[in-house]
């Protein structure tokens, strides 16, 4: 399945091949209630799993079923395509709807009494989801308007990680694929590690990078001008309406939601950068970011659903480029699946290390001094070089 231009150079044929499928990337957030919806109509806690089974079993198995699409929208159409508030407005449109899915999740938490496996899997299901919001979050906050950026701050406030927009723009895209950025994984250093690294990292980071700006326009921390304190102060607001809606029930189930959301995060960081290093010049400073600095993947579905996030590369070259002009380029390194099927491989670290790290090393020419390697696993894989 490709939706490639067609043969008689028409691009809005490309356009409107595609254009009406985004329509699942702003509609994603409602699986948790169709899971919810399921349950209430048939009495059946087994679909507090629905959620779950939808993003780790049906997604990677649709992935599998409908492939790849490598084409590129034909360079005529890329300005209009750029410019077309369509895709703008599919990420408005998913914000809210993410966030009703989560009030209707902690509802059905706080009323329904089911038992305790239901509800730890009703809250993963959609923790899950809010956390694939960051990913609404990361295209509105990279642009500079103050609309986008409000949007972006109300996506990440779903999962009270406000600093993302912040530390992502200004620390992880100066540091990406060196081993000074924590949201960077190294090659032997599996997802568990990472992410005890990755969390609290760019969060100080984040913190670090909001008090550096406040303090050159001569502000103290504590400001209204302090945009993580607005994306805290909403978190803070909604988990103190839901206490006192629903009772003390409320502080577990946030204190399960909100880390479940951040670990979508973790795992897509860990995905994205695994093992690739820029190089450094003779003068110290590293090589600019190129496409081959991060993994890509063209898996059709996982990547309506989560707006051509796993086209990582161009991203990363282009930060302004909006997620549907998007570019896949030839020779990039590839992940094996979409971001789904990748998570689930990643949370088994023999197997990713398995099938990831012949990647790395062909990437890499199968030299070790231009990869990304985790110090405390480097002898190992010193050992393994032929001599």
């Amino acid at each position: 399945m490709t939706f490639a231009p067609s043969q008689n150079g028409d691009p809005t044929q490309f356009l409107g091949a595609k254009r009406s499928l985004w329509l699942i990337s702003a509609a994603a957030p409602l699986i948790p209630l169709l899971g919810i919806g399921l349950l209430l109509y048939t009495g059946n806690p087994l679909f507090a799993l629905f959620a779950l089974t939808v993003e780790f079993v049906l997604v990677p198995l649709l992935d599998t079923w409908f492939g790849e699409d490598p084409n590129n929208p034909p360079a005529e159409a890329v300005e209009a395509l750029s410019a077309d508030n369509w895709y703008r407005a599919l990420l408005f449109v998913s914000i809210p709807l993410a966030w009703i899915s989560f009030l209707a999740t902690a509802w059905t938490v706080g009323t329904l009494g089911l038992p305790l496996w239901a509800v730890v899997a009703l809250t993963l299901g959609t923790g899950v989801m809010s956390g694939s919001m960051l990913t609404v979050g990361h295209e509105l906050g990279h642009k500079p308007n103050r609309l986008d950026r409000l949007g972006a701050k109300f996506a990440c406030a779903l999962t009270g990680y406000a600093h993302f927009c912040i530390e992502h723009n200004r620390g992880h895209h100066v540091q990406v694929a060196t081993p000074e950025d924590p949201a960077s994984a190294r090659l032997g250093e599996s997802i568990y590690r990472f992410a005890v690294r990755e969390i609290p990292g760019t969060a100080v980071r984040g913190w670090q990078l909001e008090r550096e700006r406040l303090a050159k326009k001569g502000q103290t921390f504590w400001t209204f001008q302090n945009d993580l304190l607005h994306g805290y102060a909403i978190s803070l607001a909604v988990a103190v309406l839901l206490i006192w809606q629903f009772g003390w029930v409320m502080i577990p189930f946030l204190l399960l939601h909100h880390p479940v959301g951040w670990l979508q995060l973790t795992f897509a960081n860990y995905v994205e950068h695994y093992g690739l290093l820029r190089q450094k010049s003779q003068s110290g400073r590293y090589e600019p970011c190129e496409p081959r600095h991060s993994w890509n993947t063209n898996h059709i579905v996982s990547n309506l659903l989560l707006f051509h996030l796993q086209r990582h590369s161009d991203h990363h070259a282009n930060p302004l480029r909006p997620y549907q002009a998007l570019r896949n380029f030839d020779e990039l390194p590839r992940l094996p699946s979409g971001y789904p099927g990748s998570f689930v491989l990643a949370a088994i670290p023999p197997l990713w290390f398995r099938v990831m790290d012949p990647k790395v090393f062909e990437w890499a020419e199968n030299n070790l001094s231009r990869i990304n390697v985790d110090p405390r696993v480097s002898k190992q894989y010193h050992a393994r070089m032929p001599a």
